[in-house]
């Protein structure tokens, strides 16, 4: 199930309406989780944020994306991968990185099913996220892309992919059963 932006935010304002009137009637604001019933305190502070950074030095990341390709950055003269691809290498200071490809092919590591979700992620039904050693070298963590999660084994092999993210509708990695 997928929510427009609309829907979402009648959602969040309908909660936020619920947690004022236990507030009012309570005194705290201490709501019951919807999921376990346990007590959730809600900070009175709304916070948006919308974040806006500068990517033109790791713009072919972002590049890659459109095209179906993930992309890590290599230290030629540390040998060291980089995920998310940086800049510079922040262990002897060399800007001159190399773009490479990442192959895909990793192992699970770990991983984690949500189930209780901050307000903004509230309108995704329960997902997963997990970390993966990629054959490179390096560990990534993302969401896992798998219709069951009782089907998902720590250690069993895992390829990267590239997906849309609905319903904001941008293009994101994710990891998948291989």
């Amino acid at each position: 199930m997928t929510m427009s932006r609309e829907e979402m935010e009648q959602m969040v304002k309908a909660w936020l309406q619920t947690v004022e009137q236990i507030t009012r009637s309570e005194g705290l604001p201490v709501v019951p989780d919807e999921k376990t019933a346990d007590p959730l305190w809600v900070d009175v502070r709304e916070l948006r944020l919308k974040y806006l950074i500068p990517i033109k030095r790791v713009k072919k990341f972002f590049d890659g994306l459109k095209e179906g390709k993930v992309y890590a950055t290599r230290c030629p003269v540390k040998n060291i991968y980089y995920f998310p691809p940086q800049a510079d290498c922040p262990v002897c200071m060399d800007e001159n990185l190399e773009w490479v490809e990442v192959s895909g092919r990793g192992q699970l590591l770990t991983y984690t099913v949500i189930q209780v979700k901050p307000a903004s992620y509230m309108h995704y039904p329960d997902y997963v996220i997990a970390i993966a050693r990629m054959d490179e070298g390096f560990n990534i963590l993302c969401w896992m892309a798998v219709e069951d999660p009782a089907t998902l084994k720590v250690g069993m092999h895992v390829k990267l992919v590239v997906k849309r993210r609905e319903p904001e509708g941008f293009l994101t990695y994710y990891l998948e059963p291989a």
